[in-house]
């Protein structure tokens, strides 16, 4: 099986609903298709109606505290057609990553709940729950029920030479209530009492979606995600192409500020984008344009003008950004004075956060 790696450029256009150019959607779960118990509003309609168009329907998860049959049936009772193979954890990431470095039945310390021990016991490890059992290596991963006496007992373990694993390094999850500490955190405690670094599995370490690409079998696999230094950055670091959707952690604001590796090739408010064209971005003069949007940077703020849907505006808006955070700082002029006075200086290239977007994130109806 190839896979296709294109390391597709930020908001590349698409011709084509982009579940009819994808074979197989790598699906975030948390903020994506679901927050907490119930499903983000109109996912599992768009994801129906993904599938009839032939698209394979993946779930891949930094969130390691349940089996992935749990998990499927978790997604099953929304009305999706879900087995437990359409499923892939960051639990299973990382135990796979144990059992390449230890032989079967190796006893593995779990830091976390029954996801972790379902995935050891996949591939033929031996989870255990105390480092009296003198673990080779430490698992840790969300639950929770994770408590201090947990954390206490990894970092003993670590001490006495296990390596260590952790399923992602998400600081915060999104729950009903609003954002939670995520497992991030819980590896930042252990952190303070060890001398080590983790193997991390889950995004942005290519590990996860390596695994999902195997598994699910995609030869031309589309990540979708709401969380720009997890999933889109993950799947810029393993160069597959990455939809970014509004219904999560970040939004508008941190979509302008990204960085180059966490810029997605595709933006939309929700998964009914995957039933849509991706309109391209033109640039003349500084102007970028996206259907009936123009947008510009002048002095340090964006300027947008026309009319037409929210998405192609925060398009250009994003295209006319990137580029003015992009560009190399403006030479210095010479000084027009003859002596030898103070030598001008350089003018400073705009960064994302000094570039006002209130104004044109509220003209094309995406400030809330």
């Amino acid at each position: 099986m190839t896979t296709e790696r294109t390391s597709p450029e930020p908001l590349s256009a698409c011709d084509e609903p982009l579940a009819s150019r994808y074979d197989v959607a790598l699906l975030d779960l948390d903020g994506v298709v679901y927050v907490g118990p119930d499903p983000v509003p109109d996912a599992p309609e768009n994801l129906r109606k993904a599938a009839k168009e032939g698209m394979r329907i993946g779930y891949i998860t930094n969130n390691a505290s349940r089996p992935a049959a749990v998990v499927a049936e978790h997604l099953a009772s929304f009305g999706l057609d879900v087995v437990s193979e359409d499923v892939v954890t960051s639990a299973q990431a990382a135990a796979k990553l144990v059992a390449k470095e230890f032989p079967k039945g190796s006893p593995v310390l779990v830091v976390g709940g029954e996801g972790l021990v379902a995935a050891l016991e996949e591939y033929g490890l031996t989870p255990v729950r105390s480092s009296d059992a003198e673990p080779v290596a430490v698992v840790q991963g969300f639950h929770p029920d994770v408590n201090w006496v947990m954390l206490a007992d990894g970092a003993h373990a670590i001490h006495a030479g296990a390596k260590w694993f952790a399923t992602n390094l998400d600081l915060t999850i999104p729950t009903a209530a609003g954002k939670a500490p995520g497992n991030g955190t819980l590896v930042q405690a252990v952190r303070a009492a060890v001398d080590v670094d983790p193997v991390v599995a889950g995004k942005p370490e290519p590990p996860l979606l390596e695994t999902s690409i195997e598994r699910l079998e995609a030869k031309r696999p589309l990540m979708i995600g709401d969380r720009l230094d997890s999933d889109i950055q993950g799947a810029n670091a393993v160069g597959i192409a990455s939809l970014w959707v509004a219904t999560g952690v970040h939004d508008a604001y941190d979509l302008a500020r990204a960085p180059k590796n966490q810029r997605p090739t595709y933006v939309g408010a929700g998964l009914g984008a995957l039933a849509e064209k991706q309109p391209g971005v033109t640039v003349q003069g500084g102007k970028h344009t996206c259907a009936g949007w123009t947008a510009e940077v002048v002095n340090n703020a964006v300027t947008v003008q026309g009319e037409g849907e929210p998405y192609d505006g925060l398009r250009a808006v994003l295209s006319a950004v990137w580029a003015a955070v992009d560009a190399p700082a403006e030479p210095a002029k010479p000084a027009k004075t003859a002596g030898r006075g103070r030598r001008p200086r350089p003018k400073p290239a705009p960064t994302a956060d000094s570039i006002a977007l209130d104004a044109a994130l509220h003209r094309i109806g995406l400030d809330t």
